[in-house]
């Protein structure tokens, strides 16, 4: 058995949405306005909104790019080594250049790839410079294309609120083809990687600024409030009405697979991937049965568990989804829940009328990640259980959990909708992974950050 080693180095408030929406829209104008952005000397952490794409089910965070600074949308991958951007089309910026060969940024880039080109140097090419290659995480396709550095800017925030822009002069990117945002949500203009990496969008900025290694997602489920990333901070993180979410923290240690490799075609380099040590599921309490071997990270790094904001829904091993529809089957008989016909791509679901409403979703049984101990677990309610299904004459809740194959790489891998309203705070400093479980129980929702600027912060 091979374990997974460290990382190195009620009613609810809820979301005014109008007044969110207005000001989501008003955010980038009124943090670039109030003034220039702030040197990297500021020591406030950053933060940036994070929108879900309810047609493709994939989340992306917003930042500003390039000189003059423009904002831009790019799709959060979770487990992405390093981020890229769409070059070919509207990329014009003063401020933009190359990346050497067989410098020390090249090496965490691509590990000292160069490129040659055929014509003129371009934004697209210059002989001699890095090169590497950079993946779609939801197609799975990959090229090969030049790197450069240039300005990125996130607003400053104390944990209430954003504040002015803290510039990042020359951050690390690889430029894409338009092509290659294929299957990605509209508007976006390529991909934030958020992995473990010396060069991943966090770590740039943390760095950058003198910031702490630690970040934080919670993730919204509403296509018109947005959630909220925090970037070197371990708090504050004020939701209204006044909560402070970073008292509400269960720690588990955050794990790397040592036999992962990253998911972009480059093999020598280690996977970004962020595993935790799931080595149970219970469903209301009464463990489901399965082989917990299963849970293991065996010596070609197959198993464990994986954080992923590219999947939807979380993906369980065969017999680990099996074991969990039948125990929560059972359970949901002894609250008089019949199984329905399935609606794809779902295996269990329940007539919409015979299921109660409560401040954390669909009445219907817990389903618990047993972590380092029995008394530690991140509880999913029906709220981060349940997916609503409304067709014509059919209005069901289904249960939103995948069947991953007999033998998959990882054996589960925790998707978006589980994640949602749900704050999770990745330390990068003390190797260990902070989670909320849901935030509907201490009466907010990740869509109840306060976007509204606020003009004194530095």
């Amino acid at each position: 058995m091979h374990s997974l080693t460290h990382l190195p180095s009620m009613p609810m408030s809820l979301p005014i949405f109008f007044f969110f929406f207005f000001f989501f829209f008003l955010f980038f104008s009124v943090s670039s306005s109030s003034s220039s952005p702030s040197s990297s000397s500021s020591s406030l952490p950053v933060l940036s909104p994070i929108t879900k794409d309810v047609r493709t089910n994939q989340y992306s965070l917003s930042l500003h790019l390039k000189t003059p600074l423009k904002p831009s949308k790019l799709f959060l991958d979770l487990g992405g080594l390093f981020s890229w951007v769409d070059c070919h089309r509207h990329y014009v910026s003063s401020t933009y250049h190359h990346i050497l060969c067989n410098s020390s940024l090249c090496t965490l880039l691509s590990l000292n790839s160069c490129s040659r080109c055929y014509g003129a140097p371009s934004l697209t090419c210059a002989n001699d410079t890095c090169a590497t290659t950079l993946h779609n995480s939801v197609t799975g396709k990959s090229i090969f294309h030049s790197a450069l550095l240039d300005s990125a800017a996130l607003p400053t925030t104390d944990g209430r609120n954003p504040g002015r822009l803290a510039l990042l002069s020359d951050f690390a990117f690889a430029c894409s083809t338009t092509g290659l945002l294929k299957g990605l949500a509209k508007g976006v203009t390529g991909s934030a990687g958020l992995g473990w990496s010396d060069i991943s969008l966090p770590v740039q900025f943390m760095a950058g600024l003198s910031l702490p290694r630690v970040f934080a997602l919670c993730l919204s489920g509403s296509p018109s409030a947005p959630g909220v990333g925090f970037y070197g901070s371990a708090g504050p993180y004020h939701f209204l009405p006044e909560i402070d979410l970073s008292k509400k923290f269960i720690y588990t240690p955050l794990l790397a697979n040592p036999s992962g490799t990253a998911r972009d075609g480059n093999h020598g380099r280690p996977s970004g991937d962020y595993f935790i040590g799931v080595t149970a599921l219970k469903v209301n309490g009464k463990a489901a049965d399965f082989d917990p071997a299963i849970l293991t990270v065996d010596l070609n790094g197959n198993g464990g568990t994986m954080i992923s904001t590219v999947a939807p829904y979380t993906v369980l091993e065969s017999s680990i989804y099996e074991a969990l529809i039948n125990a929560f089957i059972a359970e949901s008989a002894g609250l008089n829940l019949t199984d329905h016909y399935p609606v794809k791509p779902f295996r269990v679901c329940f007539p919409a009328d015979d299921v109660m409403e409560t401040i954390v979703g669909p009445a219907v049984p817990t389903v618990d990640l047993v972590l380092q101990s029995d008394d530690v677990f991140w509880r999913i309610f029906g709220r981060n259980s349940m997916v609503r299904i409304v067709e014509e004459g059919v209005d069901v809740w289904c249960l939103g959990f995948m069947d991953g194959g007999v033998r998959p790489k990882t054996s589960i891998v925790i998707g978006g909708h589980q994640m949602e309203d749900n704050l999770l705070q990745f330390d990068l400093e003390t190797k260990r992974l902070g989670f909320s479980s849901s935030v509907l129980v201490h009466h907010t929702m990740c869509a109840n950050f306060n976007f509204t600027s606020n003009k004194n912060l530095k």
